[in-house]
């Protein structure tokens, strides 16, 4: 696609929270390499402080799950001269969000068929597919991104709780589904390894993580216990302090990269070939490849159909803490 002869580009990515981080590469990559091209952004309202202090953004519109309060975005979109729309959501809402573009919008191509067919029947033709942020600049053809990762902006550095300690480490113990959990009682076991070899431990989350925040930080002395109503930029602003962060795979762990953490990430019922491992950025991926039920979803489970839950069981808290030196060295 020819990005020349484009003066104003309309972006839709309206969640989630990994999968909006991932789309800066492009944004970045496209206005630096084309700086009059003005670059606006349409995201859910709950995930707009993503964006809304990104220097290669000329706007950000909200869209909101009460579909009343989207017919005014609607029409503003539409009266808009845009020359190129790019629907990276390419569901039902961001299609009718943007109908009056018809076949006009250049839509990302999901995988839906290759990872119905890995997840039901290993049948893995995903062994080469590209990282969702490449996924993303191919709607744009042969377009080629920069060698940087995910970002995310934040002014609330003034209001963290921490001190800047390079003997902090940032644990990320939540997710929305049980088999992207690497289990509750290997992270109280990591944190007081942790802390019996000289490190302090802070937890990270949001409102849906308070629970298990709670919960591990009762049983780690001196542990720091971040979690908030979801606040992703005091997030973001308190996670740069950290040496490194553990996490799921989550979006917290794209939240870490975006700010340029090194992240050690448990991989359980999701795999790689999905395109959500950390993006150029230093990391280590701990996961079971001895397997055969791996994937069991693409997305996440409430349970291990399996009844075993090997794919997190089988990583020790061992292991894990002994990566950390390999990751901070």
């Amino acid at each position: 696609m020819n990005l020349d002869k484009v003066n104003k580009l309309l972006i839709v990515r309206l969640s989630s929270l990994g999968d909006i981080l991932l789309t800066t590469p492009l944004i970045r990559t496209i206005k630096s390499k084309y700086p009059v091209i003005e670059i606006d952004f349409v995201v859910r309202d709950e995930y707009q402080g993503l964006l809304k202090l990104n220097p290669n953004l000329s706007k950000v519109h909200i869209f909101y799950r009460d579909n009343d309060k989207n017919q005014e975005l609607k029409q503003q979109l539409c009266e808009n001269s845009y020359d190129m729309v790019l629907d990276l959501q390419n569901n039902f809402r961001s299609r009718r969000l943007l109908n009056c573009f018809g076949d006009s919008a250049i839509r990302f191509k999901k995988n839906n068929l290759n990872k119905f067919l890995l997840v039901h029947f290993k049948i893995n033709r995903l062994k080469d597919a590209s990282q969702i942020p490449d996924r993303y600049a191919s709607v744009l053809g042969n377009f080629v991104l920069d060698d940087k990762g995910p970002e995310l902006f934040s002014d609330n550095s003034s209001n963290t709780k921490l001190l800047n300690n390079d003997k902090l480490i940032g644990i990320c113990p939540g997710s929305k589904h049980f088999t992207k959990m690497w289990p509750e009682e290997y992270y109280i076991k990591l944190g007081k390894t942790l802390v019996k070899n000289g490190f302090k431990v802070v937890l990270f989350g949001g409102s849906e993580d308070r629970e298990i925040c709670n919960r591990i930080s009762s049983k780690l002395s001196l542990a720091i216990n971040l979690s908030n109503d979801n606040d992703i930029l005091q997030t973001a602003a308190d996670m740069k302090l950290c040496k490194a962060i553990y996490c799921n795979d989550s979006g917290l762990m794209h939240t870490a990269t975006s700010v340029g953490v090194p992240v050690i990430t448990f991989f359980g019922s999701t795999v790689k070939e999905f395109g959500f491992t950390p993006y150029k950025s230093k990391n280590l991926i701990l996961e079971n490849n001895y397997l055969s039920c791996r994937p069991c979803t693409h997305i996440g489970r409430s349970s291990c159909p399996k009844k075993h839950f090997k794919c997190m069981k089988d990583i020790s808290p061992q292991l894990a803490f002994e990566q950390l030196k390999l990751i901070i060295s």
